[in-house]
């Protein structure tokens, strides 16, 4: 039985239960098994009287929604293969990877959506709206099953240096990853019956966020999804979830608003916070005092539950990271108000995942063991090499790119790793992002600007540059002062080898977005743009920092 069929029957024993709510406006849109169902069917109909062919494939352009969900599953079980494009992209971004992929047609959330591609497409092919499709009353039967090794569906890479390239996943990826994540979160959920409980705010569209929503409809879960993420924080207490997917920045922004809270507030609920801080520390490094223990104690009785009342709700089991490294200390804050983070890895080319960690046994700064089926060694740079069930066919009619990744069954992630004895691993950084100083070190980036990132609570991202040159450099953005930024090297720096210690510095008040090309669709920084962009701040900032030294 295809990972479909599995997710279908899930929804038939749940026709008169909510599997899925959108958060709009306040209010609680619900959905059950068997609403979807007939949205699927719905959305088939419509899709059969096009013409489309098996293996056609199709552009997908919208916020999250329940219609992207019907639609996603209608189009995998006519057999077609759907292109999930992130609605937020520049439309030439969108165009370029819809030329690369030859789409039969393009089925858009709204008018706009579609305006902005005729607009920068003007030979684009058929383009349906979601209101028109969800306007006929046509239901079919289910349809053909999915074979193993059918493709279902292509999805860009974020493209930080580069064109983004189409990954193709089967059926045969998709089916072994849900068995793997819905296994993971039996041991998250054990000893509470019903319905899951699951926020969710990240875009369908992003391999790791579809795998989360495919595990909930297969899990009959309750997926409740923020549409404003003005109103994300509201909206998770309101959710209640059992747990949600994150990435890291968020999990920062969490950690800040609550320092910041307590610290406006001031008095005896801000002294016992900031007191059981430095005990935890203290705890975690095997030396707390009598006193300590007594400050942890008050704040584990008074002080961390009206946190965690106020930050999630009161059912959280656990909160779920990936998409980039967290920081430790972040992994550590959760823990110290009793949440666990469990961290997962891996890139769209795994189908999303490789490693997760496991709910009883979650080390701070690793991500966990490799999952089930899923080899993982190290290669040349200490590279993580990767085989397995979960391990994509290659990218969409690029087999020169395809061959540079994939030799005798093994993904070269670009990631560089390593293993504990007990097989869990800590990712260090990207292979393509080392910075080669003139003096021949090469240097990992990313464990640096964690570093600095730490130390400056108003910045918004911390770059290195250096390659070539004689020392490192920081781009920071955000709302930092010169002197904040001096204070916060001169704390990390003599931690570091001489040759890894950041010698300069420039700040600049806005900070690197998708809207201005310096990020990706899914938040990591184009650091090839932004060192282009850049060049002449840079040049400026190396001839500032020689002249000081």
């Amino acid at each position: 039985m295809s990972f479909l069929e599995t997710i279908f029957e899930s929804l038939a024993r749940a026709r008169d239960t909510v599997v899925f709510q959108e958060l709009r406006s306040g209010e609680a849109l619900a959905v059950t098994g068997g609403q979807l169902l007939d949205q699927v069917r719905q959305a088939q109909g419509y899709l059969r009287k096009r013409n489309l062919q098996r293996g056609d494939r199709c552009g997908l352009l919208s916020g999250n929604s329940v219609r992207w969900i019907a639609l996603d599953l209608a189009m995998m079980a006519e057999g077609l293969i759907v292109v999930p494009l992130y609605a937020r992209q520049a439309p030439a971004e969108l165009v370029a990877m819809l030329k690369d992929c030859s789409p039969a047609a393009i089925f858009c959330g709204d008018a706009g959506l579609r305006d902005g591609i005729t607009q920068a497409w003007p030979e684009a092919p058929r383009q349906f709206l979601f209101d028109e499709i969800f306007a006929e009353k046509t239901s079919v039967s289910p349809g053909g099953p999915l074979s193993a090794d059918d493709a279902v569906t292509i999805i860009y890479t974020s493209g930080t240096s580069g064109d983004a390239k189409g990954v193709v996943l089967s059926a045969e990826n998709i089916g072994h990853m849900l068995r793997c994540t819905s296994g993971r979160l039996d041991l998250l959920m054990a000893g509470r019956a019903g319905q899951d409980r699951v926020f969710h705010y990240l875009p369908f569209g992003f391999a790791g966020s579809w795998i989360l929503l495919l595990t909930s409809l297969m899990r009959g879960s309750l997926l409740t999804m923020n549409s404003d993420l003005s109103k994300l924080s509201h909206e998770m207490r309101m959710a209640a979830p059992d747990y949600f997917l994150n990435v890291p920045a968020l999990l920062e922004r969490m950690r800040k608003a609550v320092d910041e809270q307590l610290w406006q507030a001031g008095g005896f609920p801000q002294q016992v916070y900031s007191r059981a801080k430095g005990a935890w520390m203290r705890e975690l490094e095997k030396c707390a005092t009598l006193g300590d223990r007594f400050w942890l104690g008050l704040a584990r009785a008074i002080i961390f539950p009206a946190i965690r009342k106020k930050m999630i709700g009161p059912r959280l089991k656990a909160l779920i990271c990936g998409s980039a490294p967290l920081g430790v200390e972040t992994q550590l804050y959760f823990a110290m108000l009793g949440i666990p983070v469990l961290q997962v890895y891996g890139l769209t080319e795994t189908t999303a995942i490789c490693t997760m960690d496991h709910p009883q046994a979650a080390q701070p700064g690793r991500v966990g063991p490799a999952i089930e089926g899923v080899e993982m060694e190290l290669g040349e740079n200490e590279e993580i090499l990767v085989r397995g069930p979960n391990i994509f066919s290659g990218y969409w009619k690029r087999p020169e790119e395809t061959a540079r990744v994939l030799h005798d069954g093994w993904f070269h992630t670009g990631d560089q790793g390593e293993a504990d004895a007990a097989g869990n691993w800590r990712i260090i950084g990207r292979i393509k992002n080392l910075i080669i100083l003139g003096s021949g070190h090469n240097v990992a980036p990313e464990p640096i600007e964690d570093k600095l990132l730490e130390q400056l609570p108003g910045a918004q991202q911390v770059v290195l540059t250096g390659n070539g040159r004689g020392y490192l450099a920081a781009i920071i953005t955000g709302g930092v002062t010169a002197e904040q930024v001096q204070a916060a090297l001169d704390a990390v720096n003599p931690t570091l080898p001489h040759y890894k210690q950041v010698r300069g510095f420039g700040i600049r008040a806005e900070a690197f977005s998708i809207e201005n090309g310096m990020l990706t669709a899914n938040g990591k920084l184009k650091r090839d743009a932004i060192t282009a962009r850049l060049k002449d701040e840079i040049e400026q900032m190396y001839a500032a920092s020689g002249a000081r030294r």
